[in-house]
């Protein structure tokens, strides 16, 4: 048909749609016909059909029909057994060691791509699930997976566990054990109880957080064993924690049952009498604040304790919404809460009273009995204000002690409020500080600027670096005279930093940072004194701790002036990010390349070396004499070889120089005029470069073989 034909047609149908619209017999009309219900029916009869049928399966002695087309169409495992080179490919008949009722209701839905499963009872789910499983249908699998989940009871979840770890359905597994961990004392009765796996059972009992009255776990696993007397109890019995258990349930309830001997029962009193960590249980209720009234928590020591686990951290002030301890240089005072029961805890929330600028120091410990404390977090020798976000590995704990070890201002640990969970969501931990990935350098993550001029104080730290001019959104200080400080709320773990320079014109900048834990002991970490810097910079260095954050100008191409807009700690920036990242991948790569090489060399030595013994016992034996001119010669010749100098660490880093005392307290400055004239802001010391020094090269075994080897003379 030619173009003007087509186009003909387009307009005629066009045109027919229009009439049958405006007329009065008018029906709905579409471009696309969609009969997929009537074709997923008609497929669907061919299910156990006869019709058509090419292939049988034997199941439990009954015959089912099936057509190899459409389950190879459905699945992997039936094209690799119906078409591929199997004997199965080419046979009318195949028996299948399956059970028969799954098997029947798998096939309905590889030919209808539907299952009801609310006509099955539980055992059948199961056993669809294992179908699906052991023929590859991954999405029946998930959402057989998801429904059980749901329906989790008493009754089904040791089966429902049991099927989950046999078929490695791992989210499945998962929250059966939570299940489990929530309800251990009813199930623990529950007569389903004993049908659980031996595995299955270990598992469960190998959790800290699965948590009831050891006694009832050792009764529930005696009751276990005589259901199930093939098995060994010793296997079972050693997950049950028997220093958990007084001296009269190990006397009365253990030894009575005989299925331990008697040094395993003294044993357990001993280690219940003198060790500083029994191995807890402990109760587990993720993403939830257990150090609350709800789960009759309280604070037992301290002063005004009924402030701090009210849940008020708005209405505070210098006279009343805080919990107090005086501070003392033994340490021997601090804040005790008692959690309602014991409880698997990771991460703390503590608000340290903030209406001023003042700084505390302090440390965490927690303690399942009072006795032995276990210190979780040590900020004792640093600055921290507002809300921290403390974490650590996750452990039983029923006590948590708070002891304030400074105040700026003065002697006496204020703490508004408390919070104590456990959290999926914990960041990477490196020697106890938290390593973050997003911007702590915020008011929310209660940052402050400390010293800097600007109209709004944490203009520099409030996110918003899209506002700014000529005369707001940005904190300064004076060439010279001044400087910009920011202090984080808690020390943190940081390698990068990003910061953004007033960029309105085209003026460039020149500064320096400097980072301190303490605002005592300063390192140099950014240097662009010799450098022409504007708008967005990037750093990456060292991580390290870091509290404080000192900003110091040295030139502004404009003014005597120095600018800045917004800081990131670390940076925020995705493609420098990245960058950082393909850097590191690459110098590991090198490192491995370097590693290989220096393998390689020391095998050749060896090999070397090894020929050497053999050429020296050679030639000492041989009538005639060695050339022992050129030897001396060689030998005397030594102190002329190349010398090798020693590696100076000093010289490497004479182009890092860094400052350990604080620059004395600069007062504020009017904000920037641009007709102010430049000065010069004087530089820290750089260490002086030393003399590198020297060594003599000592003179290769080889070649002291090779001589050894040279032929005799020719009147030999």
């Amino acid at each position: 048909m030619s173009s003007q034909g087509h186009h003909k047609m387009q307009g005629g149908r066009s045109g027919g749609l229009a009439t049958l619209a405006n007329g009065k017999n008018h029906t709905d009309a579409t471009d696309e016909i969609d009969l997929g219900d009537r074709f997923s029916a008609d497929i669907a009869r061919l299910c156990m059909n006869e019709r058509y049928a090419d292939v049988e399966f034997i199941v439990e002695e009954q015959r089912l029909p099936a057509h190899r087309a459409i389950l190879a169409a459905r699945s992997e495992y039936f094209r690799a057994l119906l078409y591929g080179g199997m004997s199965e490919a080419t046979q009318r008949e195949i028996s299948l060691e399956v059970p028969l009722d799954p098997f029947k209701v798998l096939l309905r839905y590889i030919y209808s791509g539907t299952l009801s499963l609310a006509t099955l009872d539980e055992d059948a789910v199961i056993g669809v699930l294992g179908m699906a499983n052991q023929y590859g249908f991954g999405d029946l699998e998930m959402a057989i997976s998801k429904y059980l989940r749901q329906y989790l009871a008493l009754n089904n979840v040791c089966m429902i566990l049991d099927a989950a770890r046999l078929y490695n359905l791992e989210e499945l597994t998962q929250v059966c054990h939570m299940f489990m961990d929530r309800n251990a004392a009813d199930l623990l009765q529950h007569d389903s109880f004993k049908m659980l796996s031996k595995e299955s059972l270990k598992e469960v009992l190998r959790r800290d957080c699965f948590f009831a009255p050891e006694v009832q776990i050792f009764l529930a696993v005696w009751k276990w064993s005589r259901y199930n007397p093939d098995i060994d109890i010793k296997t079972v019995v050693s997950y049950v924690r028997l220093p958990l258990m007084n001296l009269e349930h190990l006397l009365q309830v253990v030894r009575p049952s005989g299925i331990l001997e008697p040094d395993k029962i003294l044993d357990a009193i001993d280690e219940r009498s003198t060790s500083k960590t029994l191995p807890y249980r402990a109760a587990l209720w993720p993403e939830e604040n257990v150090a609350t009234a709800k789960y009759l928590s309280r604070c037992i020591q301290g002063e005004c304790r009924s402030a701090l686990l009210d849940g008020d951290v708005t209405s505070y002030d210098m006279e009343h919404g805080y919990t107090r301890h005086c501070i003392t240089d033994s340490n021997d005072a601090g804040i005790v809460v008692e959690l309602g029961t014991m409880c698997m805890v990771n991460h703390i929330r503590m608000l340290l009273w903030d209406r001023d600028s003042r700084a505390y120091s302090y440390f965490v410990e927690v303690s399942g009995n009072q006795q032995q404390w276990e210190r979780v977090i040590d900020y004792s020798e640093y600055h921290c204000r507002s809300w921290q976000f403390l974490y650590f590995e996750a452990r039983p704990v029923r006590y948590i002690r708070l002891v304030g070890t400074q105040n700026t201002v003065n002697r006496v640990f204020h703490v508004v409020g408390l919070e104590a969970m456990h959290t999926s969501n914990s960041p990477k931990i490196i020697d106890g500080f938290v390593a973050p990935v997003a911007n702590v350098a915020t008011i929310e993550m209660s940052a402050i600027v400390t010293d800097g001029v600007s109209r709004t104080r944490n203009a520099l730290i409030n996110g918003d670096f899209s506002r700014y001019d000529w005369d707001s959104g940005y904190t300064c200080h004076q060439l010279g005279s001044g400087e910009i400080v920011v202090r984080l709320g808690q020390p943190y773990y940081v390698g990068s930093m990003r910061l953004l320079l007033w960029d309105c014109d085209d003026r460039t900048y020149s500064f320096y940072i400097e980072t301190s834990t303490n605002r005592k002991n300063w390192q140099i970490v950014v240097d662009k004194r010799n450098e022409k810097a504007r708008s967005w910079q990037n750093f990456h260095f060292t991580p390290r701790p870091i509290v404080f954050i000192r900003i110091v100008g040295t030139r502004n191409t404009a003014n005597e002036i120095f600018h800045c807009v917004h800081l990131e700690c670390p940076t925020q920036d995705e493609n420098y990010l990245k960058k950082i990242a393909e850097q590191k991948k690459e110098r590991e790569r090198e490192q491995s390349l370097e590693l290989e090489d220096e393998i390689a060399s020391t095998s050749r030595a060896a090999a070397a070396l090894s020929l050497s013994q053999v050429v020296f016992p050679a030639a000492a034996g041989l009538r005639w004499p060695l050339n022992s001119t050129a030897a001396a010669a060689n030998v005397s010749n030594e102190t002329d070889l190349p010398r090798e100098p020693h590696a100076n660490p000093s010289a490497s880093a004479a182009g890092s120089p860094s400052s350990t005392a604080s620059s004395p307290k600069r007062s504020p400055v009017p904000l920037p005029d641009k007709q102010q004239q430049q000065q010069q802001q004087p530089r820290p010391q750089s260490p002086p470069e030393e003399v590198p020094h020297e060594r003599e090269a000592e003179r290769p075994l080889v070649e002291l073989a090779v001589e050894a080897e040279q032929p005799p003379p020719a009147d030999g």
